[in-house]
């Protein structure tokens, strides 16, 4: 059976458990998927969900790119200088140790409660975990190719674009990923400690008045929007950039 139908099915078959135990239960604690549909319906309607979607999304992409950016560039340099590695690996560690919640708070002390902080928090607590992950992919680069690219006589950037960078691939996609997957979480509480939108807000806002169908509407919406980008965006990015591996 094809990967994406088994997707479909364990989805098909969580949101039917969904339904019969909140049947079950019969408790506001956990409203069903209709309820909650009814919800996003609701705040689609009103124009409250795409505007508090848009700007977490807003911050998703250019905390993403800032991360992405910076991440890779000090783990090529770190996985391919010994030098560079044994100066900032002390840094990173640290840097990996260092809680969320502490980064987010002393962004927003020293920095005010604006965007810049804001971007800035998530950004930083991305950051080292892109390191990590080209910092190995860097070390398992090939020496053999890269000497054939000597052999024939490539510039370093054609060496880098067709012989370097494209081992780097897998590791770049699991950066990403791993990335997507980490910021919007992280977004949300940066929204739910100092901005007055997003839906990291909107979420802080239901859980005062324990509005469980606010908050299930607002998630489900966002891991929608997180699901559609793996799979129109990343995945056949990924398939294009890796067919010379067939």
């Amino acid at each position: 059976m094809h990967p994406r139908y088994i997707r479909l099915i364990v989805l098909c078959g969580f949101v039917l458990l969904w339904h019969l135990t909140a049947e079950l239960l019969a408790s506001r604690s956990l409203p069903g998927p209709l309820a909650v549909l009814d919800t996003l319906w609701q705040q689609l309607a009103n124009g409250e969900l795409l505007f508090h979607l848009g700007a977490t999304l807003l911050r998703v992409l250019v905390s993403f790119t800032l991360a992405m950016l910076i991440g890779v560039a000090l783990g090529i340099l770190m996985g391919s200088r010994q030098t560079w590695d044994d100066w900032l690996d002390a840094l990173l560690i640290l840097a990996l140790n260092i809680p969320a919640l502490v980064t987010i708070i002393l962004c927003y002390i020293w920095l005010g409660l604006g965007e810049t902080a804001a971007v800035l928090a998530v950004a930083l607590n991305k950051i080292p975990t892109v390191v990590v992950t080209l910092r190995e992919g860097a070390r398992a680069i090939n020496p053999e190719l890269l000497q054939v690219a000597q052999v024939y006589r490539l510039s370093r950037w054609q060496t880098f674009r067709k012989v370097y960078l494209p081992q780097l691939y897998p590791y770049l996609f699991g950066a990403a990923r791993n990335g997507l997957a980490l910021i919007w979480k992280i977004v949300l509480v940066v929204e739910l400690l100092g901005r007055s939108n997003g839906v990291g807000f909107q979420l802080g806002n239901y859980f005062h008045f324990f509005d469980i169908s606010g908050i299930l509407a607002y998630t489900l919406a966002f891991v929608v929007i997180v699901l559609a980008l793996e799979a129109l965006l990343l995945r056949p990015l990924e398939r294009h950039l890796n067919r010379w591996r067939a």
